[in-house]
């Protein structure tokens, strides 16, 4: 039965992540409808800067979301210490969990300087763009923030149930 459950879940996230995948897609193109508008009235220094910010955001958030995920493996083991745990592991961990703090602070100013940009971009398009145009731009940013958050997130999701249900079955005779 809980096998069952399991490979219930693992396909609704599956589909989940298609979901997510079809509107990635999407949020590409409008990306690339985007970029060729950007192109076409921006000067190329300016342009330039547009592209080096797109390429960046993804960049950035994908980092910061690796990195938290990778301090939160590490805080989870390390809730798990006891009085069994030899004192090399915990040294591990800890050192680990010094490491990745400080990733994701660097990470974290990353991502200030890359929302500074953002609005120095902003700024730019804001000289070129119809109204509805740049909050069709302010829009793309957000879904591509968000799709890259919720495919994350179904990753994990993913392979945590996967690794359930692997374990599962190799205890079962």
């Amino acid at each position: 039965e809980l096998i069952s459950s399991l490979r219930s879940k693992l396909q609704t996230l599956w589909e989940e992540r298609e979901l997510i995948l079809s509107e990635g897609r999407e949020c590409a193109r409008r990306g690339e409808e985007l970029e060729a508008m950007v192109r076409d009235v921006c000067k190329p220094n300016e342009f330039e800067r547009y592209m080096m910010f797109i390429g960046d955001l993804e960049k950035v958030v994908s980092l910061l979301l690796c990195l938290s995920s990778r301090l939160a493996r590490v805080q989870n083991a390390m809730r798990r210490i006891d009085g069994n745990t030899d004192a090399e592991e915990k040294q591990s961990l800890n050192e680990r969990h010094k490491l990745l703090s400080q990733q994701r602070e660097d990470a974290k100013d990353l991502k200030e300087n890359l929302d500074r940009r953002e609005r120095v971009v902003s700024g730019i398009l804001a000289k070129y763009l119809t109204e509805q145009q740049l909050q069709d731009y302010q829009h793309f940013v957000q879904v591509k923030t968000s799709l890259l958050i919720e495919q994350k997130d179904l990753e994990e999701q993913i392979k945590f149930f996967e690794e359930q249900l692997e374990n599962l079955e190799k205890s079962i005779p």
